[in-house]
């Protein structure tokens, strides 16, 4: 399995009272990574330097890439550092219309584990209204970046 590692800065906005990242912005820094990790999706903005696996910039125009569902299981308060936290990103649970995204979170001074989360991501077509089947080619970029799920197997979708 090749994890994608990816460094996602902290903003001091994202901090609650407690001085932990607060649980909203938690997927807020999902979204971020997953951008960082897998490309802009197309037609959606411009990316600076590619993704290592830009499987999501080749999305056409017309499809959207959109959320169907997160989890987010929080081990260990993330507390705001100046530095960005450390998230290791891959791919798993790969169905006939949708995919899981998982992430794991790390203190990027002490190294512990604090978040373990998913995003289930599908493929809408803006032209017919309706999800998009992950092609042949789809699926084998995002082998390469497979591994087992953060939260086990889910149903077929």
């Amino acid at each position: 399995m090749a994890r994608i590692v990816v460094d996602v800065p902290m903003r001091w906005g994202d901090m609650d009272a407690y001085g932990h990242i607060n649980n909203v912005n938690s997927v807020r820094l999902m979204e971020e990574a997953r951008v960082h990790a897998l490309g802009v999706p197309g037609g959606t903005g411009r990316e600076g330097v590619p993704a290592p696996a830009t499987f999501l910039n080749d999305v056409s125009p017309s499809t959207q890439v959109l959320v169907v569902d997160h989890r987010v299981r929080y081990l260990s308060p993330l507390e705001y550092r100046n530095v960005p936290v450390r998230v290791e990103v891959w791919i798993a649970n790969i169905k006939a219309a949708s995919f899981d995204v998982c992430y794991e979170f790390f203190d990027p001074v002490e190294n512990t584990l604090c978040i373990k989360a998913s995003t289930t991501l599908a493929f809408f077509s803006t032209e017919t209204q309706r999800l998009l089947r992950i092609s042949s080619d789809e699926k084998r970029r995002m082998e390469r970046f497979s591994g087992p799920p953060v939260f086990g197997e889910r149903k077929s979708s």
